[in-house]
């Protein structure tokens, strides 16, 4: 063997392999190669191996080596790139001092402020990162309120009606003059500023404004179109004839994200109903956004209600644009049912002239609620459509559409009222309406009605105490019956499943007599129409057989004040021995009350 050559496997024979040069055929078929797939896997390399006759470690090797010269070479170019634009921005920035240097102020003809607060790479170091903290609380906001990230949403413009202005404080009061008061001295706090304060810190952060008030200008126009839009979306009820939602329909025309998914024990509710009702558009707009009148109109089915925040004032001194963050109970009136509590957007609009609409809608502000209620419950688009119509009176159609996810099964005795939908339905909204508003109008009338009797309210001022303390009553009575949160009642033995309940409480209230108030109650049930009960319960003559405050004795209505048109309505001074008895008697619809 010749001395000069290397035996076959030495260390010579495989740095030649190791530093095998290829053919440009090899080049040119593993060029064409990488421009498909600069990642082959095990199986391309070894295919590549048997057709270019090289092994597979070279193949794995080439490619290697020509994806960093292309990363090099990219990032070679990107280099160039990016230092042509540092240096043209180098140049106009040079220029901007320059034009900065020339610069006058207009107010006192000095020179500029230092350059250096033009260019502080720091602070705007800090404002990006604080822009982009708040960039993702809004997408996480927008998706909470909306169902899609905030980079889906179109440029916000919620009310273009009336500006919203969005820097408006908690519990601040309305501007003066919205809408004309009723002036009766019947509501304890007749303007918005004596609403009291909300007992929760407010939770609405300057991002969330215009989300929420994206989220009211959409449901403000799901509701126009389900008070305007009749067959297939509502259908007539077999037994009544009330309106009823025809769900497979609303699903369709107003999908919602993640709607599939919903628990099986969540109950709807949805109802309408359209009624006259004697009081102007603009006086009943006012009250609907005033907690307090709110509360004031509707006692036996409002328990609280609070404005969390103003979220925009409305325009050119009226409500119309004004939007409010609000909370409120609603009860039925016995405390074996769970009472239902809201976080809710209420948003008015005037329409045209003597067109109004008020939209409600919920939002999640749990992280903020101390409540502990058995039915959990959240408003889907309702409301109400209030149109003035000549002598005073306004056309109402109301919409009640909720979700109800209840813990606890409803008692028995209510559960066909409540499942039913007529406890929170419209029907009872606008019953309840009706007849306070018949009753302000009553009040308001400067002279005598024909059923009206007795000497003893002599005045109009006697007039309207008596109708105010009337008021304190009922509402002391619905109060002091309902399982509103604060109560704890105490259910003792009794000969029904319900039994007689019990709740004790301080009386807090202006104008009431400090000290403890015990209340009891209880449901039965008779099988008796509820109109014979009433008849029963409200004739004097009758009295002594239920009241045992009359011991027996004779009772006379010695005063008589007509509150609507239902002879039912009305507020009586009874003489019962030698002390009065003053009676409020009223039919509630589809509920009866005689306190």
């Amino acid at each position: 063997m010749d001395s000069g050559d290397e035996p076959e496997g030495s260390e010579g024979q495989r740095k030649k392999k190791r530093y095998h040069r290829h053919t440009p055929h090899q080049i040119q078929e593993l060029e064409a190669v990488f421009k498909e797939c600069p990642h082959p896997d095990e199986k391309q390399r070894m295919q590549l191996s048997r057709d270019l006759a090289l092994e597979p470690r070279q193949i794995k090797f080439w490619f290697q080596n020509r994806r960093t010269q292309m990363k090099a070479q990219h990032e070679r170019a990107d280099n160039c790139a990016l230092r042509s634009e540092n240096d043209k921005i180098r140049c106009e920035n040079i220029a901007i001092r320059e034009a900065l240097k020339k610069v006058i102020c207009p107010t006192c003809g000095g020179p500029p402020l230092g350059e250096d607060s033009y260019f502080d790479e720091q602070k705007l170091r800090m404002e990006n990162a604080r822009l982009k903290e708040e960039l993702d609380r809004v997408s996480s906001v927008a998706s909470k309120y909306l169902g899609r990230p905030i980079t889906q949403l179109p440029p916000v413009q919620p009310i273009p009606i009336s500006s919203l202005d969005l820097s408006v404080g908690s519990y601040g009061a309305p501007p003066p003059g919205l809408g004309p008061s009723l002036d009766l001295d019947l509501l304890p706090g007749s303007s918005s500023s004596s609403v009291m304060p909300f007992p929760f810190p407010t939770a609405v952060s300057e991002l969330e404004k215009p989300i929420m008030a994206e989220v009211a200008t959409s449901a403000m126009e799901e509701l126009i179109r389900l008070v305007q839009t009749d067959e297939p979306l509502w259908m007539k009820s077999a037994g009544d004839g009330s309106d009823l939602l025809n769900l497979d329909t609303y699903d369709r025309i107003f999908p919602r994200p993640g709607q599939p998914y919903k628990s099986p024990d969540i109950r709807i509710e949805a109802s309408r109903d359209s009624s006259l009702v004697i009081m102007n558009a603009v006086t009943l707009v006012d009250m609907f956004m005033d907690p307090v009148k709110w509360m004031e109109l509707f006692p036996t089915i409002v328990s609280k209600a609070r404005t969390v925040e103003v979220l925009a004032t409305g325009v050119a001194g009226t409500r119309s644009g004004s939007l409010i963050l609000m909370y409120e109970e609603l009860q039925v009136l016995s405390p074996v049912v769970s009472t239902r509590e809201f976080f809710f957007l209420r948003y008015c609009q005037q329409i045209e002239q003597g067109l109004w609409v008020i939209g409600d809608v919920s939002v999640d502000l749990s992280r903020e609620s101390q409540f502990s209620s058995s039915s959990r419950s959240r408003k889907l688009p309702s409301g109400c459509l209030i149109q003035e119509v000549p002598d005073g009176y306004s056309k109402v159609t109301w919409v009640e559409h909720m979700e109800i996810e209840e813990k606890a099964p409803t008692h028995r005795l209510y559960r066909d009222l409540v499942n039913s939908g007529v406890a929170f339905g419209a029907q009872r909204w606008l019953a309840t309406l009706q007849r306070m508003c018949e009753r302000f109008a009553r009040v308001m009338v400067t002279g005598a009605s024909p059923r009206d009797i007795g000497g003893v309210i002599p005045s109009p001022e006697g007039k309207r105490s008596m109708v105010k303390l009337a008021q304190r009553m009922v509402n002391n009575f619905c109060t002091s019956i309902s399982a509103s949160n604060g109560h704890r009642w105490t259910t003792l033995s009794g000969l029904n499943d319900v039994g007689v309940r019990v709740t004790v409480h301080k009386s807090t209230d202006p104008g009431q007599p400090n000290g403890v108030v015990l209340s009891a109650a209880t449901s039965i049930w008779l099988p008796v129409s509820c109109q014979r009960v009433f008849s029963f319960f409200k004739d004097e003559r009758t009295r002594s057989q239920w009241d045992v405050l009359s011991n027996g004795n004779s009772v006379q209505e010695v005063a008589h004040i007509a509150t609507g048109s239902h002879p039912g309505n009305s507020i009586s001074l009874l003489r019962v021995s030698f002390f009065f008895l003053i009676a409020h008697k009223g039919l509630i619809s589809p509920l009866h009350l005689v306190p």
